[in-house]
């Protein structure tokens, strides 16, 4: 007779057919994220520095999160797009990720053949991301907005010019995050640059210093690095109004802050990426997604212009401009 509390005999088959049962599951799938190195390749065009440590990083990243080397294939300028795909095809990947521009070609060619994803690729428009996932350098709103409110808590405002056909994605993410913030996102479209340049130069006098920023997008249509930049961020100054920027480099030409890629983390999340890919690839979502993985930077003489106490905020900074 068996004991109050105590299993019967069956009951104790039954729990020990459950936990052998659970043990392989954790053992297929560990074994599943370790043969995920074996299996993954990625692709990303052979370019000069800085560029080529910036995918050397990415791909750094990459084998320390699955744990060992991966395929990878440089394409020099003048590869042969066919010869590189034939390449790939030998190794027999699960998954394919494509870095940069040309990645990004090798992995759209190939879509149909495996599970593929891109990563590092400064703009896209949606249309080029129907059939797979697209991570973007284009920095995630909520951390832009949220970095913004930090340093100009009076804000209420934020004004953004951008191009539908890149930037609708975009301006959905944003107008959550402001909502998030408690700020006001009044975004206006833009589909040429001259545009472009006239609605900048309407925002320009008509906002509001002490409660208006403009955000200035990765969008090659509305924000030309000469006459929409210099336009911004001369009327910004005189204007003391605040101009942030998803373009770091603009950050040293005097918008206030913008965030820029932690490189060997974006190539740890891509991993993860690929590994929830490879384990259910006909679940993966398809489409743009921003950047998370980031530093930031500071324009420390625009901050002080603007009133900000520079000794508080600058420790959160990664990088300084000017930097002497």
């Amino acid at each position: 007779m068996t004991e109050p509390g105590c299993p019967t005999h069956a009951t104790r088959r039954a729990l020990l057919r459950q936990a052998l049962g659970g043990a392989v599951a954790l053992a297929a799938g560990g074994v599943a994220a370790a043969e995920l190195g074996r299996s993954l390749a990625v692709v990303y065009p052979e370019l000069g520095e800085p560029f080529r440590q910036v995918f050397a990083s990415i791909l750094e990243g990459i084998e320390d999160k699955l744990g060992g080397s991966v395929a990878s294939f440089a394409m020099a300028s003048n590869a042969n797009p066919a010869q590189v795909a034939e390449d790939i095809r030998k190794r027999d990947p699960q998954v394919l990720i494509g870095l940069g521009r040309g990645g990004m070609r090798i992995a759209s060619a190939m879509a149909g053949e495996m599970a593929v994803m891109v990563g590092c690729v400064v703009s896209v428009q949606e249309a080029e991301a129907r059939s797979f996932p697209v991570h973007t350098l284009a920095p995630d709103p909520a951390l832009m907005l949220a970095r913004l409110k930090r340093l100009r808590p009076g804000t209420r405002r934020v004004h953004l010019v951008y191009d539908p056909r890149v930037n609708a994605w975009l301006v959905k993410l944003a107008r959550e995050a402001a909502r998030a913030e408690g700020l006001e996102l009044l975004a206006q479209e833009a589909t040429d640059p001259a545009e472009a340049l006239r609605a900048y130069t309407l925002l320009l006098t008509a906002v509001d210093p002490a409660r208006d920023a403009l955000w200035l997008p990765q969008d090659p249509t509305t924000v030309d690095d000469n006459a929409v930049l210099s336009l911004v961020l001369r009327e910004g100054w005189n204007r003391n109004i605040a101009v942030f920027s998803s373009h770091v480099a603009h950050v040293k030409r005097g918008a206030l802050f913008s965030l820029y890629p932690d490189n060997r983390e974006l190539g740890r999340s891509l991993a993860t990426a690929a590994q929830r890919l490879a384990a259910a690839p006909k679940a993966a979502v398809a489409g743009v997604f921003p950047l998370r993985q980031a530093l930031a930077a500071i324009n420390i003489r625009t901050a002080a212009h603007l009133g900000i106490d520079v000794a508080t905020v600058q420790p959160s900074f990664d990088l300084v401009y000017p930097s002497n």
